[in-house]
């Protein structure tokens, strides 16, 4: 067999060089991959937001799933079937939660009577806390504007828009509602079989995989997310509860109207975090303006949450809810962020229990810890100081001729 010649071979270190196919290079992905890989996760993004009607029920009454099964599993050991103790468990869940709904229904429904007058209100103590300001009020009229006709008077068009929307937004409300309710029960009967089936799905699935270490990390991280879902969610639920409790106490001594919808308020609120006590201090602030005369006294119901939530969220949470539970602050910002733009209130809702789901996965995968790094955030082990990650080690330092 004849040798090759050396230019067919071409020079070390180019494309076409036998040096340039050492075995250690593995193969690369080629630019035009990587931008169909980034399209496509940008579409699916898009398509699972378009998708929130089919897709949002699915996703709750997995969390719920997860966040009950320890219970269905503890009723199970004593007796009671799965069927049975998925049962009780829905059933009290909805229990509870219309006879929450039941009972703040007549100050929810005066609260929406009032929404007319309330914004006329608002917008009538708006004018006048800029008027108490110095160069914020509104001018002097002349006195030729003064002697025109009332007729002749330029009209509000706020007022003109709030009356004119009034009927579009009685349908608006009522199309939603009737959305939320179908909703709402898609997601109580998926929570319920899913329930009742799930040591069925989870054994049908383990005994799909054919390797008996890829079986023992799937059912480890089940177990271990339904645990730390389970658990953050109760732990969350009674320091909301709590939390709801002291700020409608609150709220009834500074002289609110129905402090009791707004400790339910304070309690739904807080489970999105950040952002929901943010809007709640807004809406509070709102109420403040609309209720009191003006002064510091619109600021005091504000004020008051801030001081309660203040305590729960630096000295309550973090000994009830421990190191363990803990995440990031920059990740649950951005998953709250990212949820909630994708599918509005009910995404902000699910987004720390998908993020403690995300987090027991990257625990049992080694490709994964550098992204469970960034979701512990401060809670891990301290990263080391960056002068010690620029120091060159000592066995790797260049020996010069002179050292």
């Amino acid at each position: 067999m004849s040798a090759v010649p050396k230019e067919f071979l071409g020079r070390p270190g180019e494309p076409g060089s036998d040096t340039d196919r050492s075995p250690a290079a593995g193969p690369k992905t080629p630019r035009s991959t990587r931008a169909l890989q980034g399209l496509f996760l940008i579409a699916l993004i898009f398509a699972v937001r378009e998708a929130r009607p089919l897709l949002a029920p699915v996703l709750v009454a997995v969390t719920l799933t997860f966040a009950l099964a320890p219970a269905v599993r503890w009723l199970h050991r004593r007796g009671v079937p799965a069927t049975v103790g998925a049962l009780l468990l829905v059933m009290g869940l909805l229990l509870g939660t219309l006879t929450v709904a039941t009972s703040l229904a007549r100050p929810a429904a005066a609260w929406w009577e009032a929404a007319p007058t309330t914004a006329a209100q608002l917008l009538e103590q708006i004018e006048k806390l800029r008027d108490a300001v110095p160069g914020l009020g509104r001018p002097a009229p002349s006195p030729r504007a003064g002697r025109l006709p009332q007729a002749a008077q330029a009209p509000d068009p706020l007022k003109d828009k709030l009356a004119s929307e009034g009927v579009a937004l009685t349908g608006l409300v009522l199309a939603r509602s009737f959305s939320f309710v179908l909703s709402a029960a898609a997601t109580v009967i998926l929570t319920y079989f899913l329930l009742a089936s799930e040591h069925w799905l989870l054994s049908r699935t383990v005994e799909a995989l054919p390797r008996r270490r890829t079986r023992a990390l799937l059912l480890g991280g089940v177990r271990a997310a339904q645990r730390e879902i389970s658990r953050y969610l109760a732990a969350l639920g009674v320091i909301n509860t709590v939390v709801g409790v002291i700020t409608a106490m609150a709220l009834w001594a500074l002289g609110l109207p129905n402090p009791a919808l707004w400790g339910f308020l304070t309690a739904l609120f807080c489970f999105v975090p950040y952002i929901g006590p943010m809007a709640l201090m807004g809406l509070l602030l709102l109420a403040g303006i609309t209720t009191f005369e003006p002064g510091p006294h619109v600021f005091a119901p504000m004020l008051a949450f801030m001081a309660i939530h203040a305590v729960e969220s630096n000295i309550v949470s973090p000994v009830i809810v421990g190191r363990r539970l803990s995440l990031s602050a920059l990740s649950v910002f951005l998953s709250v962020l990212f949820w909630g733009w994708l599918w509005g209130i009910v995404g902000a809702l699910i987004a720390v229990p998908l993020l403690i789901g995300l987090r027991s996965l990257c625990r049992r995968r080694r490709s994964l810890r550098l992204l469970r790094l960034y979701l512990e955030g401060n809670h891990c082990a301290p990263p080391p100081s960056l002068r010690a990650l620029l120091r060159v080690p000592t066995k790797a330092r260049p020996r010069g001729r002179f050292t």
